[in-house]
């Protein structure tokens, strides 16, 4: 009887050791987070337009300010450019990235790396120019990331008054109303297939007057006047992504003008999105933030 009691104990050991050594080989690995404050980067990009547009440097240090403001217990960071330590990139619970884009896009050749990075949850917020990145591998990468990207001789770039009148319900829109705002409003972008994990959060039916142009790698295209003459397909100017493993990013077209952060729903979007990425609990009337002056805009704008 003991004998018969120790064979089915060894039994039972090595049944479980099996099944053990099989969850663990086919089970994927568990997220590891950060623990402790949230901490959310920035990366601002060289300055390339006048003074006034495309306010790299100025803008993150901005949204890093009022998000410290409100949340006192996060740790902000500005970095400007490609950081050549990567410890705050892979401790950040979010990552804010503006800078211009296009074939020089400053993560072009760090695209990998930063893969890795993202591939254990961390949030990715995309704003303005920064959307902008070659197709191929390069827009590959930030689908996988935040679910779309502005695709030349696909996407448009139009200077335009985007009224936004019909506000989604979202962590990213809460305390948002309606609102117009005229800025750079790149639209027609290029999203996922069948637009899985994409809920639109800024969209509106642009105006006939912002295809006028000739056609070009940014200003027209048959696809865009057929979905925005013809169809009438309201486009996607801001989005929220739910990735499909882990992980949540954002997609921001606007910001081209700097004194648009003076817009407390604009500006309170942005925050909104960045603590949602970094999986933060955005308060029920959103981030509020005091308005920044025209003093405060010029000190954190290009000294030229």
């Amino acid at each position: 009887m003991v004998a018969n009691q120790r064979w089915i104990l060894a039994g039972l050991v090595l049944v479980i050791g099996i099944s053990a050594f099989v969850w663990r080989a086919v089970s994927p690995p568990v997220p590891v987070r950060i623990k402790g404050p949230k901490q959310i980067v920035f990366i601002a990009g060289g300055d390339s337009h006048g003074k006034g547009e495309h306010e790299h440097k100025g803008g993150t240090t901005l949204l890093a300010e009022k998000f410290k403001t409100a949340y006192p217990e996060s740790e902000t960071l500005v970095i400007q450019g490609w950081p050549d330590d990567l410890t705050p990139l892979k401790e950040a619970n979010t990552i804010v990235v503006f800078c211009d884009g296009g074939g020089d896009h400053l993560l072009a050749p760090h695209l990998a790396k930063l893969d890795q990075i993202l591939a254990k949850g961390t949030g990715l917020v995309m704003l303005h120019f920064a959307l902008e990145i070659p197709k191929g591998e390069g827009g590959q990468y930030f689908q996988k990331w935040i679910g779309g990207y502005f695709e030349t001789d696909w996407s448009v770039n139009p200077i335009f008054t985007a009224s936004f009148d019909s506000i989604p319900k979202h962590p990213v829109t809460n305390g948002v109303k309606p609102f117009a705002v005229k800025d750079e409003w790149y639209y027609h972008m290029r999203f996922v297939n069948r637009m899985n994990g994409i809920t639109p959060i800024l969209q509106t039916l642009p105006p006939e007057s912002t295809l006028q142009l000739k056609d070009g790698t940014h200003s027209n295209n048959k696809f865009v006047r057929k979905a925005v003459l013809e169809n009438k397909e309201p486009q996607i100017m801001a989005w929220a992504y739910d990735r499909p493993a882990i992980g949540r990013g954002f997609g921001f077209t606007g910001a081209h003008m700097h004194t648009n952060w003076q817009d407390d729903n604009f500006r309170k979007l942005v925050l909104n999105a960045i603590a949602w990425t970094a999986q933060m609990n955005v308060p029920d009337e959103g981030i509020v933030s005091a308005k920044p002056s025209n003093e405060e805009l010029e000190k954190l704008s290009k000294q030229i």
